[in-house]
């Protein structure tokens, strides 16, 4: 079996506390420079992580990209759910056309932005749910009336105040949580995307 560089690194430092123990006088000096030595030998570059996919890129955004867009939506005609980070707007889609919307939204804050998704899927209902993390000013857990869950994380459509950013759900006028949470139905398609580059997507 052939030597490695790692071994010859280990191999110099037994030697040298060998020769410690015969001379304890050049103890600083002789470990010293062999440890530099073998920690030379064993380092391992680290390999560098790849780049994430940018959403606009993928495959199924690419697909999405090929289907004809909602009139006043940037989202495709096969979208139950659409939302504009953008303009902080969302619509209810069926067969292509608009049933519901502009709707005014929060989408999430700094740190803790809304994902980005074109074939999101509605998974879980519940119209009286709870937040797990966020409290009322009392400690309270938070009410999230009429949530609509369609991605990992929680991220739900919900009732609550869209006039600040939320923890990442699509947070909206009661009235409009209500009808988001009765129009639509597990495995119901979403697209949350920023219009703008949705509409460069198609150009290009």
């Amino acid at each position: 079996m052939s030597s490695t560089p790692a071994r010859h690194g280990r191999h110099r430092l037994v030697v040298a506390r060998s020769a410690v123990r015969r001379h304890p006088g050049r103890a600083a000096g002789v470990l010293g420079a062999v440890a530099v030595a073998a920690g030379t030998a064993l380092a391992v570059p680290a390999l560098a992580a790849p780049a994430a996919e940018s959403p606009e890129r993928s495959a199924v955004a690419q697909a999405t990209h090929a289907e004809a867009l909602v009139p006043g939506t940037p989202c495709s005609v096969s979208a139950r759910a659409c939302v504009d980070l953008e303009t902080q707007q969302a619509w209810l889609i069926r067969d292509g056309e608009v049933t519901r919307g502009p709707m005014r939204i929060a989408s999430g804050g700094e740190g803790r932005a809304t994902p980005v998704g074109h074939s999101l899927r509605v998974y879980r209902k519940e119209a009286d749910h709870v937040s797990g993390e966020s409290r009322t000013a009392d400690g309270r857990p938070a009410p999230m009336p009429y949530a609509v869950f369609f991605a990992d994380g929680g991220i739900a459509f919900h009732g609550g105040d869209p006039s600040r950013s939320s923890a990442g759900c699509i947070r909206m006028e009661t009235d409009d949580a209500r009808a988001t949470f009765e129009d639509l139905q597990n495995g119901d398609k979403v697209q949350v995307v920023n219009g703008s580059e949705e509409r460069a997507a198609r150009r290009g």
